[in-house]
C-alpha cells in the first residue's frame, strides 16, 4: 500500500483529467499542465513524467502504468488497458472516473471488503472481462493471501454460483445461522471474509441482480459507489431545432388564416424573375 498522499494526489490527477477531457484538450496537454499542479514531495510527478514518455512514443498510458507495478496496481492498469483497447467500447471518461473515486476511497480509511465490493462492481457496470478483472483484483497489495484465494475462486465460479451466495458462505451470519442457541460456533472451515451486516445483506439478495445487493450494501455500510457515465446535455442543440420548428408552424397558421379570410395571395411568394408582367 501507499502513503496516503500518494492516494490523495492520484485522485486529484484523475479528477483533473475527468474535468478537462470533455473540453477536448489532448491527453498529452493536460498531463503536462497537470504534472505541474501535484505535490512534489509524492511520486506521482514522476510516475507522470514515465506515463507522458510512453504515451509519446506508443500512444498509450496502460504502458506505462504495467512498467511500474510498485506504484499503480494491476487493477489500474487493467481498467486504462480495458479503455484504450481500440475493441472495447467501454469509456476512458469512466475509466478516469472509476480510478479517481477508488484512489478518494483509499485516502480515508479502506477496508478489503469495501474496495473488493467496488472493483467488482466496476467490472460488472462496465461489462469488463472478469477473468482478466478478477486476475488483476487479486494482486492489489489490500488484499491477504486468504482474500487472493477466495477472489480466484469467484473467477472460477462467477456465472456458475449465485454471487450473493459466495459472500454469504465467508460470512459471519453463515457461522451465526449454522450454530443453535447455548451452542460454541463451530470453527469455520475457512477464513470469515465479512461481517454479519454483509451476511444478512447477502442473504436477503440471492437469486437477485446484483446491483440490488450493491445498493443495499452501500445504503446500509457507506461502500463506495461506482461511477457512472452521464449523459450529455443536449437541451442546448435541441432549442434551435424547437425554434425553427415553431417558426415552420407561425409560417403556415399565417397562410391558413389568409386562406380562410380573403383567399390566398400566392404571388407575393413569387420570385423577381418569375413574377407574371401586370396588365395594363
Amino acid at each position: 500500500m501507499l502513503e496516503r498522499e500518494e492516494y490523495v494526489e492520484q485522485a486529484y490527477l484523475f479528477r483533473m483529467l475527468s474535468e478537462r477531457l470533455p473540453e477536448n484538450y489532448p491527453l498529452q496537454e493536460l498531463l503536462e499542465q497537470i504534472r505541474h499542479e501535484l505535490l512534489a514531495t509524492t511520486k506521482l510527478p514522476m510516475a507522470v513524467d514515465f506515463m507522458l514518455a510512453e504515451l509519446r512514443h506508443r500512444g498509450v498510458m496502460s504502458s506505462a502504468m504495467r512498467r511500474l507495478p510498485h506504484y499503480f496496481t494491476a487493477y489500474q492498469t487493467y481498467i486504462i488497458a480495458a479503455a484504450e483497447d481500440d475493441r472495447s467500447r467501454f469509456d476512458s471518461r469512466v475509466a478516469i472516473e472509476i480510478l479517481r473515486h477508488e484512489a478518494a476511497y483509499l485516502a480515508q480509511q479502506p477496508t478489503p471488503q469495501g474496495l473488493f465490493m467496488y472493483q467488482f462492481e466496476t467490472l460488472s457496470r462496465n461489462r469488463l472481462r472478469y477473468d482478466r478483472g478478477l486476475d488483476a483484483m487479486s494482486a492489489d497489495p489490500m488484499y491477504n493471501d486468504d482474500w487472493r484465494e477466495w477472489i480466484q475462486t469467484v473467477r472460477r465460479q462467477i456465472g456458475i454460483v449465485d454471487f450473493a451466495d459466495m459472500i454469504y458462505v465467508r460470512s459471519a451470519e453463515y457461522l451465526r445461522r449454522r450454530t443453535r442457541p447455548g451452542e460454541t460456533p463451530p470453527t469455520p472451515e475457512k477464513p470469515l471474509l465479512f461481517g454479519e451486516k454483509e451476511g444478512k445483506i447477502a442473504w436477503a439478495n440471492r437469486q437477485k441482480d446484483p446491483t440490488y445487493l450493491f445498493a443495499a450494501l452501500q445504503r446500509h455500510l457507506g461502500y463506495p459507489f461506482a461511477p457512472r457515465l452521464k449523459r450529455p446535455d443536449e437541451t442546448r442543440e435541441q432549442i434551435p431545432v424547437i425554434l425553427r420548428r415553431l417558426e415552420r408552424f407561425e409560417m403556415r397558421i399565417k397562410l391558413l388564416e389568409e386562406e380562410s379570410k380573403d383567399g390566398l395571395d400566392i404571388t407575393k411568394f413569387y420570385s423577381q424573375h418569375d413574377r407574371p408582367p401586370t396588365v395594363p
